[in-house]
């Protein structure tokens, strides 16, 4: 049984909350603006930028996407704009509420194991030449995910330093070598999530991605 399921969440629901969540960005987009603070402005903006790809990847590629991925990939984009907003006055929640940062890596690391999970899947299903046995699998997930997160943390490192040499406040944040194997550890808590249900909301995925290979070896 699917969460939506579960929880009684229609599809339309679902739908509609993406929505809300993404006007809720070109929101934090003007908050940006108004206070004079970049980081929110271009958080907030690549975060709508991604929560329209779902969009185009149905549109242009005939790539089913579930509400419930919609919503999935919307509210971890939206979580990490809201928590460089946070509450005015008072700061950002990344910095005056201690598991936001776990929680936003927790959500967008699930997101880029469902990339890895679906593309490793459809190269699997693809051709003969290749199997992945289920533990194979389970590992490869994880090192994937992990790998993007340590190049995430080089990126937020670099922009940093590149912005402290600069004078001007970093759209990103390093917080040091504790914070970042903390961010790991729920990178991986990311990857599990997938690994335990990506069957359930990625199969479709999967298969319209394994067509598309084969049609272009048939080409």
């Amino acid at each position: 049984m699917r969460i939506r399921e579960r929880l009684g969440v229609s599809k339309r629901r679902q739908a509609q909350l993406v929505h809300v969540l993404q006007l809720c960005l070109v929101g934090f987009c003007f908050v940006g603006l108004y206070e004079g603070q970049p980081g929110v402005v271009v958080n907030a903006a690549v975060g709508l930028g991604v929560s329209y790809l779902p969009a185009v990847l149905k549109r242009d590629y005939g790539v089913p996407m579930d509400p419930a991925l919609v919503l999935w990939v919307t509210l971890a984009v939206f979580l990490h704009a809201l928590g460089t907003v946070g509450v005015p006055g008072t700061g950002s929640f990344y910095k005056n509420v201690w598991w936001w940062d776990h929680l936003t890596h927790t959500l967008s690391s699930s997101v880029v194991a469902a990339v890895g999970y679906a593309a490793v899947r459809a190269i699997d299903e693809h051709t003969e030449h290749v199997d992945f046995p289920p533990p194979f699998l389970f590992v490869l997930l994880f090192v994937i995910t992990l790998a993007f997160g340590v190049f995430w943390e080089v990126i937020e490192f670099a922009i940093s330093e590149v912005a402290a040499l600069a004078g001007v406040t970093s759209i990103l944040t390093q917080y040091g070598v504790t914070d970042t194997m903390l961010d790991l550890v729920f990178d991986t808590a990311g990857a599990l999530v997938v690994a335990v249900w990506g069957t359930a909301y990625l199969s479709g995925i999967v298969d319209v991605l394994a067509e598309r290979l084969e049609a272009r070896d048939g080409e």
